[in-house]
């Protein structure tokens, strides 16, 4: 059998599949945020329950960032306590065994090419859209990391086709301004709602409001605009069979018809075929792609 873990922001969820990918086991604990010891201590204990439940098994985690090929440290992570620690290193060491570590943007698309809805799709963007934006390639079946290890990381490119009230754009924790990721993620979509003279409010709350709030209606409409323009810059770029879309604005039902009909503005062909489509496995793809990491059987 297989563990995988999401390391997410503010949940750490942990899965053992079994070979048919049905689930033997799962639990979710809330994430000690800003803290890397009982980080590790959380993920440690988590695996002695799985595996008190279910014997020995092979652990695959998706993080929120990558490991530097050049340090081994963990780079490019929004949870920033994780930024320039060995976690491979030390979870290795906790548990005693191999582990494999990966984005869990990459996790995600591995999951939805696997046995979700991209499966036997040749070429598949995933996309997470939620307290940040992350993508991952997969490509015949294989995760595309790129010999930087940032393959699929259009969250930290500058919005495509900016209007003038978009420059420069909004503050990034990458020292940057105006990445997509500071528009089309939760906070940015309830940044630009304050900006445009609402309260402070979560993203689904906005949502839910722009049924019958103008202000919340002009935020998610140019929410929706952003992400077409985004996610046809991919398409440019990639030109994938499908995207499939998780996190938690992959739950905004309008995209699926909204987006696609609004990328043809932005898309170098005369027709475009990609699909655009939620995951199958919605918030457990992560942690479920983390699992497959590990082979049917083992090298």
């Amino acid at each position: 059998m297989r563990i995988g873990i999401d390391l997410g922001g503010t949940k750490i969820a942990i899965v053992v599949l079994c070979q048919d990918g049905s689930v033997a086991w799962e639990r979710r604990v809330a994430t000690p945020r800003g803290d890397y010891s009982a980080t590790l201590t959380t993920i440690a204990g988590l695996v002695d329950e799985a595996e008190a439940a279910v014997g020995r098994c092979t652990v695959g985690i998706g993080i929120p960032g990558t490991i530097s090929a050049s340090t081994g440290l963990v780079k490019n992570a929004n949870s920033v306590w994780l930024i320039g620690r060995p976690l491979h290193h030390d979870l290795e060491a906790r548990l005693g065994r191999p582990v494999r570590l990966e984005n869990d943007a990459n996790c995600f698309a591995i999951s939805e090419a696997s046995d979700g809805v991209a499966a036997g799709a040749g070429v598949v963007f995933g996309v997470i859209l939620g307290t940040g934006v992350g993508g991952g390639i997969v490509a015949r079946g294989s995760i595309v990391r790129g010999v930087n290890l940032i393959a699929g990381e259009w969250g930290h490119n500058p919005l495509p086709w900016p209007e003038d009230d978009e420059r420069p754009g909004p503050p990034c924790y990458c020292g940057r301004r105006g990445c997509v990721e500071t528009f089309l993620s939760g906070p940015g979509l309830a940044y630009d709602y304050v900006r445009r003279g609402g309260g402070e409010l979560p993203a689904h709350e906005i949502v839910a409001r722009a049924r019958g709030e103008a202000l919340a209606r002009h935020a998610v409409d140019a929410w929706q605009r952003r992400l077409a323009k985004s996610l046809a810059s991919v398409i440019n770029l990639l030109d994938p069979d499908i995207i499939a879309v998780g996190g938690g604005l992959s739950n905004v039902s309008a995209i699926y018809e909204q987006v696609p009909r609004l990328w043809p503005n932005y898309v170098f062909s005369d027709d475009v075929r990609t699909r655009l489509c939620p995951a199958r496995h919605g918030d457990a793809s992560g942690v479920r792609g983390a699992a497959w990491l590990w082979p049917a059987v083992l090298p």
